[in-house]
């Protein structure tokens, strides 16, 4: 049986790299984002979960889908899948590391291996489109 986690993440590059944020307690960064609560859709899901991570405000108008990005969760059990909606939005307010986030920083193509393999998609494909430096 296989289980499906349904999450949204913020892409936000600046000078060729990508933020990234790791969880209290966590070794490993994310793109910033988190799981749907209840009927949300993936922009309400998006600027709730950026609010609560970075204390920053995503502008709902600028939110564009770049894309949807699944792979399975290494140390689940298996047949457990993450699927990834990313989407880059602006945002106003001063980037900065909440309760639940211990650390944030700009990963380049290089520290691809610093993430999970879901993100390590989005990684590759910014990487092709020439967003993510090396």
């Amino acid at each position: 049986m296989s289980t499906l986690i349904d999450t949204v993440a913020w892409v936000r590059i600046e000078d060729g790299r990508i933020l990234c944020a790791r969880p209290r307690g966590k070794d490993v960064f994310y793109i910033p984002g988190g799981k749907r609560e209840g009927a949300e859709t993936d922009v309400e899901t998006l600027l709730r979960e950026i609010k609560e991570e970075l204390t920053v405000l995503l502008d709902p108008a600028t939110a564009v889908h770049v894309g949807t990005y699944e792979a399975e969760v290494p140390g689940a059990p298996d047949g457990t899948v993450v699927r990834m909606g990313c989407y880059t939005a602006d945002y106003a307010g001063t980037l900065s590391a909440s309760s639940e986030i211990d650390e944030i920083a700009w990963f380049s193509y290089a520290d691809r291996a610093q993430v999970p393999p879901v993100d390590q998609l989005l990684f590759d494909d910014l990487r092709a489109g020439g967003a993510l430096g090396g």
